[in-house]
């Protein structure tokens, strides 16, 4: 049996999809275990490429048991859409299983993260506004809908009711919208029944026979690491903790049972909306980066703010993951650069920081500190062994390896699922 954890080491748009559909091919189950639909793996098959928010990306594969688990919050108007997509490209969704205890974003969530993210003005955290937020802030204050209410009629509709009549308050009285229609909400909801009755299952049971049978079990994070609500850069990050700490929680099974933890980062690094970011190249260098590496939000269309790689900062996602390997995509993206740097420290009050700061005031204030390499200019797309690299790519990926103490065991160098160099540390 393996348990594989596959999560982002940065803030998140690492390539997990990728990464998640290299392991699945292999996976009995691949399971979500946080987050809704602000997540965006996209997978490129051939000419095709098939962008999944919510749905599990082992959907793919017909052997593959897809599970949305209980650490998720779910959009079921997007998901039928999302599962109404899959089918009509022949992919099957009948196996997918959603678990009865994850949250249900309502109508209210989504008008309410809009509004709260408009009030804030140039302090804007850069959420979505899919309701991802205020979906868990209900959960946290034990007020929120779960999927399993949706099979109760009496308990779906006087749970709405009642949170329609609160959160109205908010609408009218503190920002002055008109009150949302309780009867319009259930008889939205009424039209989505299928999709519960037909996928519900109670999946922490589902999972936990699957380790006792020796399945290999696949554990798909969204965001990344810099995003956890915990150890983020706060308060830049989503509102679920990212870490793998949260597979075993979000999923309903024992810590004991992970035995694989792998972080995805880019070979560069990059970020979506607000928040510090010290190797930022606000300049022909990022242009460089966003350009060649197609940096757009899969989920917003935002252009994405890049940069150098952070050394620090992902090494702090080592300490915090546990993690056991790491795998590096779009290094083909670097091909054509006469240099490239390796952020290695931060320079605050004449201090070189090379440990993640608990203080996070000091990512307002330092500078990077930085190693360079040369760079290479070969088209390294079609390679397949990492000893075929031009040897300025092998010392950058070496330099890498040897600052975060754990190996590196897959290089992504283009788009396509096949496009990857596996390497074997055995």
């Amino acid at each position: 049996m393996t348990a594989t954890v596959v999560l982002g080491a940065q803030w998140g748009d690492e390539g997990k999809g990728k990464v998640t559909d290299f392991f699945a091919s292999e996976a009995d189950y691949v399971v979500r275990f946080q987050g809704g639909n602000n997540a965006g793996h996209t997978i490129v098959v051939g000419d095709e490429k098939i962008a999944l928010s919510l749905t599990p990306s082992g959907v793919l594969y017909p052997d593959c048991v897809p599970v949305i688990g209980s650490g998720c919050v779910v959009d079921i108007g997007f998901l039928k859409n999302e599962l109404e997509m899959l089918n009509s490209k022949n992919v099957s969704t009948e196996k997918l299983a959603i678990s009865p205890n994850a949250h249900v974003i309502m109508p209210y969530h989504k008008l309410l993260d809009e509004l709260i993210e408009e009030s804030l003005g140039k302090n804007k955290i850069g959420t979505t506004k899919k309701g991802i937020g205020p979906c868990y802030a209900d959960k946290i204050q034990r007020s929120g809908i779960r999927i399993q209410d949706l099979l109760d009629d009496k308990i779906f509709e006087e749970k709405v009711r009642i949170n329609t009549k609160e959160k109205n308050k908010l609408l009218t009285k503190i920002y002055n919208r008109e009150p949302l229609d309780a009867d319009e909400i259930i008889n939205e909801f009424k039209s989505y029944k299928d999709i519960v009755t037909n996928h519900v299952k109670d999946t922490s049971l589902m999972i936990s026979k699957a380790i006792k049978e020796n399945k290999n079990i696949l554990f798909e994070g969204a965001q990344g690491t810099l995003l956890d609500i915990d150890h983020g850069t706060y308060p830049f990050v989503t509102s679920s903790n990212t870490s793998s700490g949260n597979a075993a929680i979000g999923s309903g099974v024992g810590p004991l049972s992970l035995n694989k933890i792998v972080g995805v980062t880019k070979a560069y690094i990059s970020r979506v909306g607000s928040g510090p970011f010290i190797t930022e190249q606000k300049n022909d260098i990022g242009d460089f980066l966003i350009e060649k590496g197609a940096e757009f939000g899969v989920v917003t269309g935002r252009r994405r703010r890049c940069g150098w790689l952070d050394l620090v900062s992902l090494k702090y996602s080592v300490r915090v993951n546990s993690l056991t390997e790491l795998f590096i995509t779009k290094l083909d993206v670097l091909s054509g650069l006469d240099e490239i740097k390796l952020g290695i420290g931060y320079r605050h009050n004449d201090e070189v920081i090379t440990d993640y700061p608990y203080q996070q005031n000091v990512f307002y204030d330092a500078d990077p500190v930085y190693d360079t390499f040369k760079g290479w200019s070969e088209d390294i797309t079609s390679i397949k062994n990492f000893d075929d690299l031009p040897l300025n790519a092998k010392k950058y990926i070496n330099a890498i390896e040897e600052f975060i103490e754990i190996p590196i065991t897959f290089i992504g160098v283009g788009p396509e699922r096949t496009q990857n160099i596996v390497i074997n540390n055995d």
